[in-house]
């Protein structure tokens, strides 16, 4: 007598994290690569995860999969451990910083630009994830 077992659905998802690290920042899920390394690309993230569920007929988890890609040109953003974020609170837009005066900078032309919105910054270590700087204009 033969055993006939159904076959299992995978079920797949991508996020942007900043290392391979236990302790890292993740942002996702995004159900493609692309859009999972475009958002890497804006944060200054190094890497990508793809998660892939194997799912039995019920849907039920019988196994998780975590791949790690590195993003072309992660060594250079790795020499730099610390970077900045701004995003505004309002709108929600958001760029990636070297130095500090260019963060302040932004956040000028964006107030600026749309009066009553408010930028908030960040800092990004590598395997610490994102940190926001309270206070940090006034």
């Amino acid at each position: 007598m033969q055993v006939v077992r159904a076959m299992a659905y995978k079920e797949t998802f991508w996020m942007a994290c900043d290392s391979t690290e236990q302790l890292r920042a993740e942002y996702g899920p995004f159900h493609t690569r692309a859009e999972a390394e475009a958002e890497a690309h804006k944060l200054g993230f190094s890497y990508l995860l793809r998660y892939e569920h194997l799912l039995d007929e019920n849907e039920e988890i019988l196994e998780v999969r975590c791949i790690f890609l590195e993003l072309p040109g992660a060594a250079v953003a790795e020499a730099s451990a610390i970077s900045l974020h701004t995003r505004c609170a309002t709108c929600g837009a958001s760029a990636t910083h070297d130095k500090a005066w260019r963060a302040e900078v932004w956040a000028d032309i964006h107030e600026f630009e749309h009066s009553r919105h408010l930028v908030r910054l960040f800092e990004h270590a590598r395997g610490k994830g994102l940190k926001e700087i309270g206070g940090w204009r006034g």
